[in-house]
This record gives structure tokens, sequence and C-alpha cells, in this order.
């Protein structure tokens, strides 16, 4: 071994160039510390030297030597004694160049890591300074040149010798070269085009001929000012970095270490989504390290004002082999595309995913040379988007599908159980009993329902493979567009493509709930033009409207509270007291004076249908409707645990069959609007995807609230946005 610690050390020493001294190969230094030569060899032969450390780039060998690379490394013989060897590594040739052109760019960038920021400072090094710099830069809102300037005024107020750039760009370079960078694309404002690969250098969109770039007040256009800029977060160094953090990369394996309990489901490896990708393409399931990922797409108001209509719109991905307790934080939310307004892309956003699209058709082949630190070696790194998560209207922009009229339902397709309300001129989608057992007494209740027995069978939901059958083969009834996604090979054989979102349905559920109980004007389901439409349909003919001649009078429904009821649910609200965090202040959300509710959010629509509004209408609603109601609660409640008992699956999708039949005995035709169509169809996917909160959109809402808060100049809010996210990034990595 001395022998060949000695040949390293000599080799090292006789490459010096600026510095007496060299980075430290030891286990625990890892090329991050700078030592002499006496105190790295004590290293080396107390501590062995870093296995994975098999080309000596930090110590003066050529960048080059990494492909095909003939490599001295130490090995044991098996007696405790070590002696260097030869091996052969192959590697790609731009295995490193994430980190900038300069292939030793991303070294000295670690370098910067020990270097003080000026002689004899112990506190700060150049790259912790420079991190807080840019982090105030980014938080504050500051321009290039305002920062330009603070970087000059650092550096005199310093003492000579120090390290602080002069310059934003030398700035940036450093951050840059951490592979903590974006891409700015343009994009026609029409949203035809991203100027990029064969339209780069057109100035006109080749689709509506509207120009590239910004008109002026004038109606003078400003050449190289962009009419509408997409901010692109490339994801694959991001991977990489992930898995050049120990910790992390442990973690990123966590799902295959874990032991699973059979029939139980609490994690989305334990559904059949991802064991179709394991037992479909066993090459990429044998890798533990293989990414699963999510991506969401939602967007929000950047300004404080909520008069304003302008609204960007973030792509998000999450990793799924993250442990439960880490996957849907912020640390590990992934922005990737920043699409900015004022108007959102709707039905054109393929336009703006397709550079995420043509990365994630790299992952899916492969990506070379990927560092793990956590095993100390190099991989092939792939990686298969599992589904999208959004509300259902970008649930329409995103897969393609109709989300409006009597084809609504995504996975009933052309069978969607709809009718048009003649006096109230909405589309409601009755007939849940076709998914009751086909003797079930149900069937054949007449005046209880619709007038009609039901005779029919449950739609069966249509394969990815039909799917995309029908929209290669010009099918325009229930699809608008072929979704961009079907560009990924696994993409048409997932069973699940895009989850419903159990917040927006929970809520829109809950709002039409205490509406039609309290009588909220625009929220209220009943009304005479309800009534005129069950007396059509030729049920609950005692509830028709009687004319008078000052008014018209509503005979009480099963649904309807009298005034004192309303009011004494109300009390129940503005009395209730809930430990801290649990939910809004429930007094606050209470209009005694008006007996509603007022100023739901979606977390609070969350603690009333499942724990509040039981209790609070136990006492003043009619036994039939109440007791229809609790169990929606119930089944809410059941749905939304962290564990899922497989077992008993199978009963609950009975449960909700029946409740949503007995909802149809016991309101208003109006009443069932798409989103109570939808509770039907939830046990499904978390049959095949898994606990409903790893696909809900709470995280991503609350993700949202924080890159609101990044705004700092109103007219530029997807720069601010863009500017703190790669300072969040560069502090968390230099973490």
């Amino acid at each position: 071994m001395s022998l060949g610690v000695e040949a390293f050390l000599n080799f090292a020493v006789e490459n010096l160039l600026t510095t007496t001294h060299i980075r430290c190969p030891c286990v625990k230094c890892v090329n991050l510390k700078l030592f002499g030569v006496g105190i790295i060899r004590d290293h080396v032969y107390f501590n062995g030297i870093d296995q994975s450390y098999k080309n000596w780039t930090f110590h003066g060998e050529p960048w080059e030597a990494t492909t095909n690379a003939s490599r001295n490394v130490e090995e044991d013989d098996g007696h405790g004694r070590y002696s260097f060897v030869s091996e052969e590594i192959d590697m790609d040739d731009n295995d490193f160049g994430d980190f900038g052109s300069d292939p030793y760019e991303f070294a000295n960038v670690i370098g910067d890591g020990d270097q003080p920021v000026y002689p004899g400072c112990r506190k700060y090094t150049k790259l912790s300074a420079l991190v807080k710099l840019y982090n105030l830069k980014a938080k504050h809102g500051m321009s290039d040149v305002c920062f330009t300037e603070l970087l000059i005024l650092q550096g005199d107020l310093l003492p000579e010798g120090n390290t602080i750039p002069t310059s934003m760009y030398e700035a940036k370079k450093t951050l840059c070269a951490l592979g903590l960078s974006y891409e700015k694309m343009h994009a026609c404002p029409n949203d035809c085009i991203l100027y990029r690969k064969e339209y780069e250098d057109s100035t006109n969109c080749p689709t509506c001929g509207i120009s590239r770039w910004k008109e002026g007040k004038d109606s003078i256009l400003k050449e190289g000012v962009p009419a509408k800029v997409v901010w692109y977060f490339p994801p694959i160094p991001r991977f990489k970095r992930m898995f050049q953090s120990h910790e992390t990369a442990k973690s990123l394996t966590w799902h295959a270490a874990r032991k699973s309990i059979d029939g139980q489901m609490s994690h989305p490896a334990d559904s059949p989504s991802w064991k179709l990708l394991d037992d479909k393409w066993p090459e990429f399931g044998n890798e533990p390290r293989n990414l699963r990922l999510a991506l969401s797409f939602d967007g929000f108001n950047p300004h404080s004002s909520l008069s304003s209509r302008y609204s960007c719109w973030p792509v998000i991905l999450v990793t799924y082999n993250l442990p439960p307790w880490l996957c849907m934080k912020r640390k590990f939310m992934m922005l990737t595309l920043l699409i900015s307004g004022p108007k959102q892309p709707e039905n054109d956003i393929d336009v703006y995913l397709e550079p995420l699209i043509d990365d994630l058709k790299s992952l899916w082949d492969g990506i070379r040379g990927v560092y793990d630190a956590h095993n100390g070696e190099y991989f092939t790194l792939r990686a298969a988007l599992m589904w999208t998560i959004n509300d259902f209207p970008a649930y329409g922009n995103l897969s393609g599908c109709v989300v409006k009229g009597y084809k609504a339902c995504p996975i009933c397709g052309d069978d969607t159980p709809s009718h048009r309300l003649k006096n109230g001129h909405k589309i409601c989608y009755i007939g849940h009993r076709k998914w009751l057992p086909i003797n079930h007494p149900y069937r054949r209740q007449r005046a209880a329902f619709n007038g009609k027995p039901e005779y029919g069978i449950p739609p069966e939901p249509l394969t990815g493979e039909e799917v995309l059958h029908m929209v290669e083969n010009g099918d325009r009834v229930c699809w608008k567009k072929k979704s961009i996604f079907f560009d990924l090979e696994y993409w048409k054989y997932l069973p699940v493509r895009h989850a419903l979102d159990v917040m927006h349905i929970e809520k829109n559920v809950c709002d039409s709930i205490i509406g039609t109980l309290l009588e909220i004007p625009g929220k209220n389901k009943d009304g005479i033009a309800a009534r005129l439409d069950l007396l059509n349909m030729g049920v609950k003919t005692d509830l028709q409207p009687e004319y008078g001649e000052r008014r018209t009078r509503l005979p009480p429904g099963p649904w309807n509270l009298s005034r004192a009821e309303k009011r004494e649910v109300c009390n129940s609200f503005y009395g209730m007291k809930v430990p801290e965090g649990y939910s809004s202040n429930t007094k606050n959300l209470v209009s005694l004076q008006d007996s509603r509710l007022l100023g739901l959010k979606s977390h609070d629509c969350y603690t009333l249908m499942q724990q509040l509004l039981p209790v609070a209408i136990r006492s003043v609603l009619e036994k039939p409707a109440r007791y229809a109601i609790t169990r929606l609660f119930f089944f809410f409640n059941a749905i939304c645990a962290k564990t899922v008992d497989v077992s008993k699956l199978d009963k609950l999708e009975e449960d909700v069959v029946v409740t949503l039949c007995l909802l149809e005995k016991y309101f208003p035709p109006s009443f069932f609007d798409i989103m109570v169509h939808l509770v039907v169809h939830l046990v499904r996917e978390v049959r095949l995807c898994g606990p409903v909160y790893f696909r809900w959109m709470y995280p991503f809402e609350r993700y949202m609230k924080v890159l609101k808060g990044y705004v700092q100049n109103r007219t530029r809010p997807e720069g601010c946005i863009a500017e703190r996210y790669i300072a969040e990034e560069a502090v968390e990595f230099c973490t």
C-alpha cells in the first residue's frame, strides 16, 4: 500500500498549480478539504482512499482520461493489505457536462467552499458569502445593476485579497456551475409555438404570423424584447444533484428497503400502477434508484390584489421514491416550468410541455454516469412519469378530454349518465343505480329516482391504448386532442394517467351541500327551476311550486331547514372550539345575521365534511337526508386514510354507490353536477394508485403560496420567482 500512496502523492505534487495544498482523497474528506502532503499521507493510511475516486481529476489528471481510461485504484488483497491495481472504467463524455462547459468548473466551485472570503476570515467562505448575498438579491427583488454595485461595494469594504465577485455575471456563473440555472424560452403570445429547435431564429410565429417581439405603447416593436417568456428549469441536472447528497441518495431507495404489509397500501410503491412498471419493464424495476414521478399543473395569481386577472402557471414534479414523510414536502418539489401570464394556456399547454417531455424521454432511455453518493458508484438513471395531479379543468387541458357537457366524465366517456334539465338549463349526472348489483332493489324503484327502472351496467374505463386509438382516428366527441404525454413510450399502458383530485372534489361537494342546506345564493341547488324539473321527470310531485298572487311558495323538501334550524347550525359552528392548526377559526366563517358560512377554503371543507358538519346537522335535518349525507361524510373520511386496507375497498365502493343513490332519492337532480358524479370513481383510483394524500392538490397549493411570496417586483412576477427559486436551490445544495 505504501508504494501506491507515495506514487499518488508524487503524481499530485508534480501537478500542483497555484497552491502548496492538495485535495485529500480519503474516505472522510472525499476531495473536499485541502491539506499538506504529510496530513494527506496520514489520512489515506488511517481512513483509506475513497473507492469511487478512480480518475484523479482533482489532482491534475486530464479529464479526457475518464473515457476508457486505465486507472490505478486501491484494492484489498483479502488480508488487510492494499495495493494499487489497474481497472478499466467506461463513462460518457458528458457525464459531468451539467456543471458547465469547463470540465474543471464544478471542481473549482467546490474549492470555493473551502476558500475564505478574505485572508484570515473563518466565518465565511467565498461560496457561502456569495450564496447569502444572492439570496438577499432574490428575497428583496434587487435588480442586476443594483446587485453588481453591491458586490463592488462589498469588495471595497473587505480587506485586500478578498474573493467576492465583482459583477452579477461572475456571481451567476458560479451558481450555474452548481447546476442551479434555468433557460428562458421565447413563446408565441397566442400559445402556438416555442421558439426552439427549428423555430429558434424565427421572428414571426409560423402559425398565426404574430411577431416574436413585444409591441410598445407607440405600436412599435421592441427588437430583442420577447412578447412572452417561459422559464424552464431542466430536471436532469437536478435529479443528478439529488443523488450527490448521501442522505437523499439513501432516501431515494427507501421504497425497496422497507417491509410492506400484505393487503395494506401506505405508499404508491404498494400500488398496482407501480408494480405494472416493474412487471412490464423488468430492467427498469430491478434498479431501485430509478425514479417514479408525478406532475402537477395549476395556475395562481402572483399579485396580492385578488381582483387581478393575471395568472402564471407552474409545472411541478414530485418524486415517489422518497418515504411518505418526504416525497410531498416543499424541499423535494421540483419546479420545472413557469409559464408567464396574463392568461392561462388551456389546451395549448402541450406547446409549453415540449422541453419537459423531451427530458422525460431521455430519462426513460437512461442518463449514464450519475454518481450515487450513498453507494459510492456511478449508474444509469432512468425515470417514469406515473400520473398528473390537477384540478378538473386542468385535467381536461392535460389529458385532452372533454370535461363539460353530456360526456364530461373522462372515465365513463360516451356512457356518462347525463341528463339535461329543461328548466334549470344545466346538465345533471344522475343514474348511479347502474353501478349497483344487478338484483339490487333500487334498480326496480321508479318514483324515488327518475321514474324509470335501471337495467344498465356500469361503463368500463377506457385503457390508454383505446384512448390513443380514438384520438388518432379523429374521435372528437369526448376528446379534443392527442395529449403530448402519449409521446412517452410507457404512457398508454398506465391504468391511471391523470388522477382525480380529491381535494377539489370534496370542496365542491361540501359547497353544494352547505349551499343547499343553508340556501346560500349562488350555491343553492334548490329553487323554482329545480322543482319544475322534478315535475317534468314525474317524481316528487308533492314538492312542485305553489304560485300565489305575490310570491311563489316552495314546499319544504327533505333537504330544507327552517330559519331556526339554520340559526342553530350556524350557532354550533360559531361556538365550536378546535385545536390550534386544526382548521380556520370557525367563528370567522359564520355570518349569524344571514345564517350562512362564508369564505370556506379547501381545508375548511375537509374538516367540515369529515368531522364537524355531521355533528352540526344531527339534530336538525330529517333522518333520511341526514343519513345519506352522513354516509358521504364517512366515505371521504375513509378514503383519505394514510393506510388503505385493500380487502375493504370492494365494500367501500359498494357503499359509496348506495350513498349516491340515496342522495338521488332525497335531493333534487340539480344537486348532481359532475363533481358529485366523480365520487363514484374515487375508490377505483385508490385501488390502482394507493393512498389519496399522494395525489391531491394540498401540498401543491401550499407551495404556490410560497412562490407567490417570492414576488417583489409586480411588473416581473415570473422573473422574481425564477431568481428566488434558484437562490433557494443554491442555499439548499450548499447546506
